[in-house]
């Protein structure tokens, strides 16, 4: 039997805090939201509190005061940022607060502004949250993001449809990919994730030195350093807490060694990145830098990422993804990285994940550059598969062992 829309909705605000942030009885929870998404955020706090959170308090954002700022704001400006919710995220992570983001954006809402600012303005805000970046790639804390249409967004995916349509269309794609239309929705995560783990379980045993990249425009190599962890599904805090930090996920994923990425790859969907859509772009790596990037739309938006510093020139995590994923299966682009990338094996330029280095959580920043470890203020996904997708293992002997062909896994996990 077909659930209903207001049940679909209670078992998708229920797993984001029982799957997703893994909310511990006693336990505080920010939860950072639109306006646009209140419906949802206040059933989410419903959520929390049945579940035991001492606290919630929301972070509500809107798109439209930041797009307001980009047109009438001084244009010496720009080096400022806003900081009552940042210090709020700074606080409430060094006290070991709980964070849940509702992501809902218009893919195309700073499309017609000066690129320069709004680089400047990104780069500002990472540089202030730092700490809180740390805290949340190396996992000290319980933290998760997931999706909700907004009018803008849901007619980007749906342009054929009217607003309500549109929106009731991106809505039962959310569902269904995240799995709130199942009768026993946390039991078909569970299974999900137990599948995943052993993904990575394989992956962790085989430990390869390289892992090498074909399809059409994209030859790449990338080293892979010793001491390397392939995570994917549940990730845990220092203090056991379960949580799954993607809603959806369909990921395994590892950090390359950030001074060993050679060759050229060609991105296979839009990136959606500080409020434009980066298209058609190709990277070339040598000595696991980039050394070219071009551009078929929003060239400079992408320069302008690539120049946030040098790590932002390096690669911090490698995922793998079927091509056979419910993302992909849907035959949607969805012009946000959250579901895009869990439909199509990516890279991400910029800091990578310390957990995936052995260790990589005590060592100095010095000692985790070493070990092959990235260092960024960004940490940007962008999706490179596609059915035509190969890729193989290097063992640190120098044999090819086939990993993904046309897309999909080729191994029993």
């Amino acid at each position: 039997m077909s659930l209903s829309f207001d049940q679909m909705l209670q078992n998708y605000a229920d797993l984001a805090v029982r799957i997703g942030v893994g909310l511990q009885p006693g336990q505080r929870l920010m939860l950072r939201a639109p306006v646009e998404c209140a419906p949802l955020t206040r059933l989410v706090v419903d959520k929390a509190y049945q579940a035991g959170a001492r606290l919630v308090e929301v972070l509500w954002g809107d798109e439209q005061t930041t797009l307001s700022r980009y047109l009438h704001a001084p244009r010496d400006s720009f080096d400022e940022i806003p900081t009552a919710a940042p210090d709020y995220l700074l606080k409430g992570s060094e006290r070991g607060d709980a964070v849940l983001s509702i992501y809902a954006a218009d893919p195309d809402l700073l499309k017609d502004q000066d690129p320069g600012l709004v680089a400047q303005v990104q780069k500002q805000a990472q540089i202030y949250l730092k700490p809180f970046s740390r805290r949340i790639s190396s996992k000290e804390i319980n933290w998760s993001i997931v999706a909700a249409p907004v009018t803008a967004w849901a007619r980007k995916v749906f342009p054929d449809q009217g607003e309500d349509e549109a929106a009731q269309s991106l809505w039962e794609a959310i569902f269904r990919i995240c799995r709130a239309d199942r009768p026993d929705p946390v039991a078909a995560w569970n299974e999900h994730l137990d599948a995943l783990k052993q993904r990575r379980a394989y992956l962790n045993g085989k430990s390869y030195a390289k892992l090498h990249y074909r399809a059409p425009g994209t030859d790449l190599t990338l080293g892979m350093p010793a001491g390397q962890v392939w995570l994917g599904g549940t990730s845990h805090t220092p203090g056991g807490v379960a949580f799954v930090a993607n809603m959806p996920t369909e990921e395994v994923f590892a950090a390359p060694h950030r001074l060993e990425a050679e060759g050229t790859v060609a991105a296979t969907k839009p990136l959606s990145y500080a409020g434009s859509l980066i298209e058609g772009f190709r990277l070339r790596f040598a000595g696991g830098k980039v050394v070219e990037a071009t551009a078929e739309k929003n060239e400079q938006v992408l320069k302008h990422l690539l120049d946030t510093d040098e790590g932002a020139t390096r690669l911090g995590e490698v995922a793998l993804v079927p091509h056979s994923s419910p993302i992909s299966a849907s035959g949607l682009l969805f012009y946000n990285t959250l579901y895009d990338e869990n439909a199509s094996c990516h890279l991400a330029l910029g800091r990578a994940y310390r957990i995936c280095i052995d260790g990589g959580e005590t060592l100095s920043d010095e000692d985790f550059l070493a070990a092959g470890g990235n260092d960024s203020l960004t940490h940007v996904d962008f999706m490179i598969g596609s059915d035509a997708m190969d890729i193989d293992g290097i063992t640190p002997a120098g044999d090819a062992e086939p990993i993904m062909r046309a897309g999909e896994w080729v191994f029993e996990a």
